[in-house]
Order: C-alpha cells, then sequence, then structure tokens
C-alpha cells in the first residue's frame, strides 16, 4: 500500500511558475506509475501527466504541453511537477496518483491511491 501527499499549490500570477512535489510512503515506490490530475469544481478530474515507474516514458495533456514537466526520484520516493507559463485556465486542485504497473495510465479510474490535493490559483 502507498499513502500520498501533495505540496506546492498556491496563488501566482499569470505566466508565472509553481512546483508541485508528491511523496509517497511504502513500498516498492519504483513499481508504481505515477499520475497528476486535475479537477475544478463540478467537473470531472481530469488526467494532466503521467509517468511510468522508471521514469522513462511520460505524457502530458496538449494543454500543458511545453509548459509542465513532471520528474520523479524512486530514491527518495517523490514525484515533482514543474508548472511553468501558468494560465488562468490551470486553476484547479491538483492531485497526485499512484498504481502498480510498467505502462502509462491515464484514466483516473485506473489509479489506486490519491493524494489530498493542493489547490493552485493562477490570476489574471
Amino acid at each position: 500500500q502507498l499513502q500520498l501527499v501533495d505540496s506546492g499549490g498556491g496563488l501566482v500570477q499569470t505566466g508565472g511558475s509553481l512546483k508541485l512535489s508528491c511523496a509517497a510512503s511504502g513500498r516498492a515506490f519504483s513499481t508504481y506509475a505515477m499520475g497528476w490530475f486535475r479537477q475544478v469544481p463540478g467537473k470531472e478530474r481530469k488526467s494532466v501527466v503521467a509517468i511510468s515507474w522508471s521514469g522513462g516514458r511520460t505524457y502530458y495533456v496538449d494543454s500543458v504541453k511545453g509548459r509542465f514537466t513532471v520528474s520523479r526520484d524512486n530514491a527518495k520516493n517523490m514525484v515533482d511537477l514543474q508548472m511553468n507559463s501558468l494560465k488562468p485556465e490551470d486553476t484547479a486542485v491538483y492531485y497526485c496518483a499512484a498504481r502498480r504497473g510498467r505502462y502509462l495510465y491515464e484514466g483516473p479510474d485506473e489509479y489506486d491511491y490519491w493524494g489530498q490535493g493542493t489547490q493552485v490559483t493562477v490570476s489574471s
């Protein structure tokens, strides 16, 4: 079993940057694929990025390509999401998620473990 703690959210102006972190506790973190999702009130949770268990493969939703970068450090049980050139439409609660597996997984239903979420607000 894995426990995830999200951090790093906050308020930033358009064009600014934030770095989200997800700290995992539990065994065999390196066997888990990870993802970041975001959700705004009244809407479903949507995939932002995904990273394979080794970090060798990544997925980015089109709206964040070139602006967001996901990385992981299996020795530290950490996954980071560097967000640059932020836009008001990036405002949401961001969640990291984990599941065992060697592939990339995009759908929220494919993940078993979730962080508590961290609020990102981008002002115009």
